[in-house]
C-alpha cells in the first residue's frame, strides 16, 4: 500500500469516528447548535469518502492503462 492510499484510509477512519461521536451526542467539534454539528459532520465524511474513492479510481484507472500499453 502506497502513503496516498493510507493517508486516505486514515481520513476515512477519522470520518466515520467522527459520525459515530456526533451520533452519540459526544461531538469534538465545538459548536452549540446539534444540527450545524450534525450537518458539518456529515459534509465531512461525504468529502472524505470521495476523495477516496476518487483517488482510488484514478489509480485504478492509471493501473489499466499501465496493463495495456504492456499488451502491446
Amino acid at each position: 500500500m502506497d502513503k496516498g492510499t493510507m493517508i486516505s484510509i486514515i481520513a476515512v477512519l477519522i470520518a466515520a469516528t467522527n459520525q459515530v461521536l456526533v451520533l452519540f451526542g459526544k461531538s469534538p467539534m465545538l459548536i452549540d447548535s446539534t444540527l450545524i454539528e450534525q450537518v458539518l459532520s456529515a459534509i465531512f465524511t461525504i468529502v472524505t469518502v470521495l476523495i477516496a474513492w476518487v483517488r482510488r479510481k484514478k489509480a485504478y484507472m492509471a493501473k489499466s492503462k499501465k496493463k495495456d500499453k504492456n499488451k502491446k
